[in-house]
């Protein structure tokens, strides 16, 4: 019983050391190419659309444009994980395809 806690154990430490590993280096990554932007961009724009999802009281979905501001262009970064408060332009770009539900 002791061994396998102990197992567990050396297994998740093993996973958080593992997850921070990864996280610095992708913020070492997002710094170089900061710092030279010959190498590849570190930021970039992810154009969305707006489009809503309204349900209809008989159960069915009406699916309508904004039309004050039917696409928005959203600042995200080249990277894995999220940084300097903007969110990675691989997830923005599935997201924005999502319809906003109301």
């Amino acid at each position: 019983m002791k061994r396998s806690i102990d197992i567990t154990g050396r297994v998740l430490a093993s996973l958080v050391i593992l997850f921070a590993v990864v996280y610095a280096v992708d913020y070492a990554l997002l710094r170089y190419h900061i710092a030279n932007p010959k190498s590849a961009p570190a930021f970039g724009n992810v154009t969305m659309e707006r489009l809503y999802a309204i349900p209809q009281k008989n159960g069915k979905i009406e699916y309508q444009f904004d039309l004050r501001q039917p696409e928005v262009s959203v600042p995200c970064v080249h990277s894995l994980f999220p940084h300097m408060d903007q969110s990675p332009c691989w997830y923005l770009q599935r997201q924005s395809q999502k319809p906003i539900p109301m």
